[in-house]
């Protein structure tokens, strides 16, 4: 059987979790500054205890699937989504990604909803944030965890709506595959970042820069928590217009650990369907590592390869610059420093 890790770059922490035959072997957290600052320690806790087969590692935005020894210069740029000397946003983690892949990890970067073919191109247009790398890794999770009660991942529907510390995330799953997504920077205001940017606010910024997109979140707001829920409610309405019957609401990340956002958001949305904590099968690592080992232990020919075969994660393409039409894709190649 396959050994493996997944790898969550969260933006506060840093989690990974080891599976080998459905064993946990390796669950911890790392607070993602102290990881970007001493890489090091993360490469010691991935090898420490012997080699491994196959590491889904931090994929930012995402790529579709390739391995981290054949990522170009470019891919990097297009994973991170950041130009030469930005520090703002994860634009650190474009650094670690390249520490990992200099050791002779053998890594793959995955995708994030847009480059999935599950989602129809009409879905895509305009956008780039559908649900970044590590949010297909949580929507895993829970196909995985659904499929232990219904008996195939392909018999799996729900919305997950994922509550990071940064940004807010829902993503629909039918049939063991994602279907839509709204993403962080394109959807409802998260707990440290405003969401979705109002196209006004962005003419009088006059320039937006990264670290833009990681800040006016709820938490910076007398009416914050109102706003919070209220919008994490509209987001998961929002796509049962395409997944119109989900079987659950699967809640996950940092945030949905809060009694009082858990409880709130349980209320109103158990009127769609049934409201459950996607709990997983790790003690400490958070749901995007847990699900970014299921899709190193499926791509690894492993227990849960019918999971990545289902999410069609092999047949993965494309940009995600490829869908814009406000401004060009070259014109926002030129942005990040390519040509």
């Amino acid at each position: 059987m396959p050994r493996v890790v997944g790898i969550d770059p969260g933006t506060v922490s840093l989690d990974l979790v080891g599976l080998e035959d459905g064993r946990v072997w390796l669950d911890r957290t790392l607070p993602t500054r102290e990881a970007l600052d001493a890489p090091g320690r993360l490469l010691d806790l991935l090898t420490a205890q012997g080699p491994v087969d196959l590491i889904a590692g931090p994929s930012g935005y995402g790529l579709p699937l390739i391995r981290a020894d054949r990522a170009t210069d470019a891919d990097f740029r297009l994973a991170f989504l950041a130009a030469e000397g930005e520090s703002g946003g994860i634009g650190g983690l474009r650094r670690l990604a390249r520490i990992l892949t200099d050791a002779g990890l053998p890594m793959v970067f995955t995708p994030g909803v847009i480059h999935l073919p599950t989602v129809p191109a009409c879905r895509k247009l305009n956008r780039v944030d559908l649900g970044t790398a590590d949010k297909v890794a949580a929507a895993a999770l829970g196909i995985w965890d659904q499929a232990r009660r219904t008996g195939s991942p392909r018999k799996t529907s729900f919305i997950l709506l994922e509550l990071g510390g940064a940004f807010t995330a829902a993503i629909a799953v039918e049939g063991g595959a994602i279907v839509d997504g709204i993403g962080g920077t394109g959807g409802p205001p998260g707990w440290q970042s405003g969401g979705a940017w109002d196209g006004e606010v962005a003419f009088l910024a006059g320039a937006v820069t990264k670290e833009m997109l990681f800040r006016g979140g709820a938490e910076t707001a007398p009416d914050g928590m109102a706003a919070y829920v209220e919008g994490a409610e509209k987001a998961v309405r929002a796509l049962t217009a395409v997944a119109r019957a989900p079987g659950e609401i699967l809640l996950s990340g940092r945030m949905a650990a809060v009694p009082e956002i858990r409880e709130t958001l349980a209320a109103r949305l158990s009127g769609i369907a049934p409201v459950r904590d996607l709990a997983g099968f790790a003690g400490t690592a958070k749901q995007g590592a847990q699900g970014a080992a299921i899709l190193a232990d499926g791509l690894a020919g492993g227990p849960n390869a019918a999971i990545t075969e289902a999410m069609r994660i092999g047949e993965s393409a494309g940009t995600v610059l490829d869908y814009l039409r406000v401004i060009t894709p070259a014109d926002a190649r030129r942005r990040l420093g390519l040509r």
